[in-house]
């Protein structure tokens, strides 16, 4: 055989050598994309709410608020007595004031009430940072330091904010940490979270300690309400429209608290009061049940958490989670399926590097080339040069977990309306308007997850009894709320009203 004909079959060779490595790579391609689909397509299956489904959570629901309310332990709800049987009502009228302890920051505000037709006439607040020292000192240190700069607030007071001679200022304090309520005035810690751990706080009633500040300060002041930030959220909806029921938190956590008949509370021992209403905090993100629909990513979460079997619930509807399952999603498809290349991008081995604001920001982009995404992925994630394909893909993972979440609220809600028998028509009976108040940054601001949650309520009730069922936000029940609560409590009601 001749020189050319040895070239000539050498370069067919290597023709036909490149051509099945085109194809092998072709072939693979299709097959890791297949296998990135199959994935994403068992997570919307295991995540999937039919409304049969959330009957069923809601039903659950219902039967867990019964069995909280009937002892102590009975229930994965704790179904907390509030002490709050006043809720306002508008006609509030005075100088009251509230701080809101919840985590590295304090607010300290006053509120101006005109009474009735007047409302809400006036608001101020301060912000406050809490130095690490104090967060691991002593009780007395801590308190120390809220009430110098509760005092300094006061110290900054016009004349126009003067009260009458021997009326003391009153004030809700929010205290956002685990507490046994026992007044409501009263409760006792039952352990530090969000960073703190001061040892000797730990079974001592925080208002007696925030009074004994406070007294130390030369500061006329009581602390007329000990609240937390649902039951805040209640009073704040509570004061716009008498028509309130319950309130729900749907932010970084998750909670929901409402009006129960006190009479029906059978773990309530004391005098019935005389409103025979009784807030409960429910701390629904306890909730619990069979018919929840959990996949592998929720339970590796649950495992790897710092409260493994609690608040699970919570953890896959609120806003500290959400972002968190969608990256470990991801991260499965990415190794199984290679879609970022052969070597797994390190930053998406990292736990909670993807925080809900991005997936919420992923999931709204409607650019034609979902730069947002792209943006996202290589800013946060450190993953550049992604295909149009896979950022598609990732946007329907934020919906599948999204539509999840919002879907589940509902049907707590749902659960909530039920207990309250505000889910049906009563033969003969004409229908109440219900007023639900909600806050919490994930339903302020990711609008996909709201709209999904609102449909799904109105799905759920039918169209006669939704058109009833009205969701109004309800902004900043944890410093209003407490300042309002403090009012409906106020030691000088009886005169105000007489």
């Amino acid at each position: 055989m001749g020189k050319k004909a040895v070239m000539i079959v050498c370069g067919a060779a290597v023709v036909t050598v490149a051509a099945a490595m085109v194809v092998r790579q072709r072939m693979r391609c299709c097959g890791q994309w297949s296998k990135a689909t199959a994935i994403v397509k068992e997570l919307e299956e295991k995540c999937g709410t039919p409304i049969a489904k959330l009957r069923q959570v809601a039903d659950a629901m219902t039967v867990e608020m019964h069995a909280g309310l009937a002892s102590e332990g009975g229930s994965k709800l704790k179904m907390i007595i509030s002490y709050v049987d006043n809720l306002p009502t508008g006609n509030e009228k005075g100088l009251f004031y509230a701080l809101d302890l919840g985590g590295t920051n304090f607010r300290v505000l006053r509120v101006q009430l005109g009474g009735k037709g007047h409302g809400l006439v006036n608001q101020e607040f301060t912000e406050v940072s809490i130095p690490e020292g104090l967060m691991v000192g002593t009780t007395e240190a801590l308190f120390d330091f809220i009430a110098a700069e509760l005092a300094k607030f006061v110290g900054k007071e016009g004349p126009e904010y003067q009260l009458p001679p021997g009326r003391q200022r009153e004030l809700g304090f929010t205290f956002s940490f685990p507490v046994q309520q026992t007044s409501i005035n009263s409760g006792t810690l039952i352990k530090w979270t969000k960073g703190f751990s001061i040892d000797d706080t730990v079974g001592r009633d925080v208002v007696a300690e925030l009074t004994k500040a406070i007294e130390k300060q030369g500061l006329d002041m009581r602390v007329s309400a000990l609240v937390n930030d649902t039951v805040g959220t209640l009073a704040r909806g509570m004061y716009n429209n008498n028509d309130v029921v319950a309130a729900v938190i749907l932010g970084t956590g998750t909670n929901a608290a409402y009006v129960e008949r006190a009479q029906v509370i059978p773990k309530w021992h004391g005098l019935l009061p005389k409103s025979g209403d009784m807030v409960i905090n429910m701390e629904w993100g306890n909730f619990r049940s069979a018919h929840l629909p959990l996949t592998d990513y929720d339970h590796s979460l649950d495992t790897e958490s710092l409260n493994p079997g609690d608040q699970i619930f919570e953890k896959i509807i609120s806003g500290m989670y959400l972002g968190e399952i969608v990256r470990r999603a991801l991260y499965r498809i990415a190794e199984e399926a290679s879609i970022f290349g052969d070597t797994l991008p390190p930053k998406l081995k990292v736990a909670f590097i993807l925080r809900t604001p991005d997936m919420s920001a992923m999931h709204h982009d409607t650019s034609y080339d979902l730069k947002v995404v792209r943006d996202i992925l290589k800013n946060i994630l450190e993953i550049s040069n992604t295909s149009l394909k896979v950022r598609k893909l990732i946007v329907e993972l934020c919906n599948i977990v999204a539509t999840r979440g919002a879907r589940l609220a509902a049907a707590g809600i749902l659960g909530v309306l039920k207990k309250l028998g505000r889910d049906v028509f009563r033969d003969g009976e004409k229908q109440k308007k219900t007023v639900i108040a909600l806050d919490g940054g994930l339903f302020e601001h990711y609008t996909e997850y709201r709209q999904c949650m609102e449909n799904t309520l109105r799905e759920l009730l039918g169209e006669e009894v939704g058109a009833s069922i009205v969701i109004e936000h309800s902004i900043d029940g944890s410093g209003i709320g407490a300042a309002l609560i403090a009012a409906s409590h106020s030691q000088y009601l009886e005169d105000d009203e007489s």
